[in-house]
């Protein structure tokens, strides 16, 4: 896509649509009309503008020790924060994660190489069933996700790990390593479970769906766009988060999500933030997974400086 060509379309089609929902009888008035929405300098459309950002950070040496399974490519320095955080190689226990860098900053591989790498080596062992759920707030956003996990699922190191997706329509999209008839999903439940809080909810009630939890071990919860979590919903989710902890076994006293390790991304959170975190990002993440999140477990992008 040429940026420039792409404006003067988006320019057209926008006065287009106006000039025609505002079909005005005076001649005057349309005239005025027309002025404001083609006017260089006082129109309705302004700029264009060029945002400039400095490159991230890459990782430093040693950040490969924390994975078995690698995904081929150097990571960002903040996606090897995550990494850490999130990895369970060697038998550590993953350590809850708010990822709040920006749009384009590899947020997804953040979470998903270390979910990956654990559902390989759980496989290996021949453990079966549900270890990681990835919720989305829009079937459009889990549909689109469901397409980079089957890229993944198709390196070779990779084949043994599967992925469902379940949401309220089959998808158009038949994706290589990642099933979508409900009756797969069922009869053999992945390894990875992408869906969305809706679905979820209806998953964890049905009696058809019962056998998607069997031999169920989460370990990772993933809330996609924790942002729009908020109000009732982000109770809704709270208590959802709870039942399905409960489901499979995972529960503790004390620890609604019991080992399950909750994992949330959001480009706002992030935005305009320098320095530690806010303790109002770390209270909202504490309510909805019912566990301590330290400072230190929100990773903010690392850029380079001018």
């Amino acid at each position: 896509m040429k940026p420039t060509l792409a404006a003067a379309q988006l320019r057209g089609s926008l006065t287009q649509y106006l000039t025609t929902t505002y079909a005005l009888a005076d001649d005057d008035t349309r005239r005025a009309l027309e002025r404001f929405l083609g006017d260089p300098e006082s129109g309705i459309f302004r700029g264009p503008y060029l945002r400039i950002r400095t490159p991230f950070h890459q990782a430093g040496a040693g950040w490969e020790r924390c994975l078995e399974w690698r995904p081929g490519f150097t990571p960002w320095r903040h996606q090897a924060r995550a990494w850490q955080r999130l990895s369970t190689l060697g038998g550590r226990d993953a350590e809850p994660t708010l990822v709040t860098t920006g749009t384009g900053s590899g947020k997804t591989e953040s979470f998903l190489v270390p979910v990956l790498d654990h559902c390989r080596r759980q496989k290996a062992l021949g453990r079966r069933g549900v270890k990681a759920v990835l919720l989305y707030p829009m079937n459009a956003l889990a549909t689109d996700q469901a397409g980079r996990i089957s890229d993944f699922l198709a390196l070779p190191d990779l084949a043994q790990v599967t992925a469902g997706l379940y949401i309220g329509d089959r998808p158009d999209t038949d994706f290589r390593r990642v099933m979508t008839r409900r009756e797969d999903i069922r009869a053999t439940p992945p390894d990875v479970l992408i869906t969305n809080y809706k679905m979820l909810d209806l998953l964890l009630q049905r009696g058809e769906d019962r056998d998607l939890w069997r031999d169920a071990d989460v370990t990772y919860v993933v809330l996609d766009e924790f942002h729009t979590y908020d109000g009732a919903q982000g109770t809704d989710v709270a208590m959802l988060l709870r039942r399905l902890a409960t489901a499979v076994g995972a529960a503790r006293p004390g620890r609604p999500l019991g080992r399950i390790c909750p994992v949330a991304t959001s480009a706002p959170l992030g935005e305009g933030r320098s320095g530690a975190p806010s303790q109002g990002i770390l209270d909202v993440a504490r309510q909805v997974f019912g566990m301590p999140f330290p400072a230190d477990a929100v990773i903010g992008a690392e850029r380079m400086s001018a």
